[in-house]
């Protein structure tokens, strides 16, 4: 008899903060994998807005309800955090046909260091095609009101 190991998914970004069409696309996977795990990556090129305590804060609070979902933070290459956690998949979310481009290379070079691990890419809702962490963080950064662009569980954690 075979044993089948569980399907563990990836969902990799720096979430600063969280926004509806990251959510979107973690519920989803979420349900197309035994677990997921949302992990915080580092990214040396990246200077956040929102502590790595708060982003693992917003994360756990929008996905509290979702008992397949685990938010770990990580550092160093994403492949080699799927080789510690067991992950064959990695999650990336589309929006337009530049994210096809930029996330097919990094996806080429992942399969380089690790051919095992797959990247299995889900569209954006056409609700959420607008959405960017960039977006909310100029948005917070000018007084605007974020209603409409992150989870509400996140939205009280901001505002608090």
């Amino acid at each position: 008899m075979r044993i089948k190991k569980p399907q563990i998914a990836l969902f990799a970004g720096s979430f600063d903060p969280i926004t509806l069409g990251h959510e979107s696309i973690a519920l989803r996977a979420s349900a197309m994998f035994d677990t997921l795990i949302v992990g915080v990556g580092k990214n040396i090129n990246k200077q956040t807005m929102f502590s790595l305590e708060d982003r693992l804060l917003f994360l756990r609070t929008a996905f509290a309800e979702v008992d397949n979902i685990e938010v770990l933070p990580y550092q160093g290459l994403t492949v080699d955090f799927c080789r510690e956690q067991n992950i064959s998949y990695i999650i990336r979310g589309l929006r337009y046909a530049a994210d096809f481009d930029a996330e097919s290379m990094v996806a080429n070079a992942n399969w380089l260091l690790k051919a095992d691990v797959e990247t299995v890419f889900l569209l954006t809702e056409p609700q959420h095609v607008g959405i960017s962490s960039t977006a909310v963080r100029e948005i917070l950064t000018h007084g605007g009101k974020i209603d409409n662009f992150v989870p509400e569980s996140v939205l009280n954690l901001i505002n608090r």
